[in-house]
């Protein structure tokens, strides 16, 4: 059983039936496991959802070119973060590993002349884990992650849509970041009128499913060079909505807010 969890919410089993939402979720940081309310609304979103047959996790900690597969059997997470209490790095996830799933990752990114390549000894980092622990406590999911292999809004989004069949396969497509990330505002109270101005214009572009304008989110969003310094921890929501963009999907906003009450949007996103 994975430690530290949060016991609310049983994910619903899935049939071959089903189809897999893709999902961006916020995933805080490693204090994030101690936050009970938000730990419950990532577990109720869980249970509200089919349970998945494997997850495929594409964080904002992991950026490696070519597009790279971790390990497909339990290894150490990796703690990739520092100066925390003691107790955070004692947290453990020991789901299964997904060698099918990356099979599969392998041949859709192949057919879309993504190259990819393997890296067996890399962990989950505090960007997959994290929201696992919550989600899925009993990590008992076949975890897979992928790396983003650059910063180009454009393929990142294409990333995401050659994963896109994978929902078909019972693959939960699990991007997690967070939309307003500027560490200069950590930790303060209060919520900057940036913030919310650039969480507003996610939520509206989101809701339309405007891709154009999620990709050029540099230029049409309101104080983007304030909510996003660097953009790795929006670049997740580019592959996840790749994934989701066969046919317009339904978006959905299952957990919304701020983290501490300060600059950092809890806004996650379904994409059905």
């Amino acid at each position: 059983m994975a430690e530290r969890i949060a016991t609310e919410g049983r994910p619903k089993e899935s049939t071959a039936a089903d189809r897999m939402p893709v999902i961006f979720a916020a995933h805080g940081a490693p204090v994030l496991l101690d936050d009970a309310e938000w730990m419950g609304e990532l577990a109720t979103w869980a249970g509200a959802m089919p349970k998945p047959k494997s997850i495929l996790m594409i964080s904002a900690h992991w950026e490696e070119r070519p597009a790279a597969l971790g390990a497909t059997r339990p290894v150490p997470l990796v703690y990739d973060f520092y100066g925390f209490p003691e107790r955070y790095y004692q947290t453990r996830y020991p789901a299964p590993g997904a060698p099918e799933l990356a099979a599969r990752v392998r041949e859709l990114l192949g057919s879309r002349g993504i190259a990819c390549t393997d890296e067996p000894q890399r962990g989950l980092d505090h960007g997959a884990y994290v929201p696992l622990v919550a989600m899925y406590p009993g990590a008992d999911v076949p975890v897979l992650q992928l790396s983003m292999p650059r910063l180009v809004p454009r393929e990142l989004f294409e990333l995401g849509q050659a994963l896109g069949p994978l929902r078909d396969d019972g693959v939960l497509v699990f991007g997690s970041g967070f939309l307003t990330h500027n560490m200069k505002y950590a930790f303060r109270p209060g919520t900057p009128e940036w913030a919310r101005d650039f969480d507003a214009w996610a939520e509206d572009v989101l809701s339309r499913f405007d891709v154009d304008a999620l990709l050029d989110f540099q230029r049409r969003a309101p104080a983007a060079q304030t909510a996003l310094p660097t953009w790795e921890h929006y670049a997740p929501v580019l592959v996840a909505a790749g994934a989701a963009a066969e046919a317009t999907p339904k978006t959905r906003f299952p957990i919304t807010g701020w983290w501490m009450d300060g600059a950092f949007t809890k806004r996650s996103v379904q994409l059905d």
